[in-house]
């Protein structure tokens, strides 16, 4: 799990473009704590698990608000092409 949560933490603290929509977090937070969020996902590190060669992770997302801030990026990238 450990290796796990490494690889995500590395891909949401990036440059690139999946570190502008995913964050990372370490905190102990329910759902409440991610309305308005405007990334689309938030892996939480505390609930990783791993059993052999399965993992499960977890991640909170704001499903409107989350999907609106993508929109927002779509729309800016198709006016930046006009």
């Amino acid at each position: 799990a450990e290796e796990v949560n490494a690889a995500l933490k590395a891909a949401a603290e990036g440059n690139d473009w999946l570190g502008k929509v995913l964050n990372y977090t370490e905190e102990p937070l329910v759902s409440s704590d991610f309305q308005g969020d405007p990334a689309s996902s938030t892996v939480d590190a505390l609930s990783t698990s791993a059993a052999g060669d399965m993992v499960k992770v977890i991640s909170w997302y704001d499903n409107e608000w989350g999907y609106s801030s993508r929109l927002a990026d779509l729309a800016a990238f198709v006016a930046g092409k006009m």
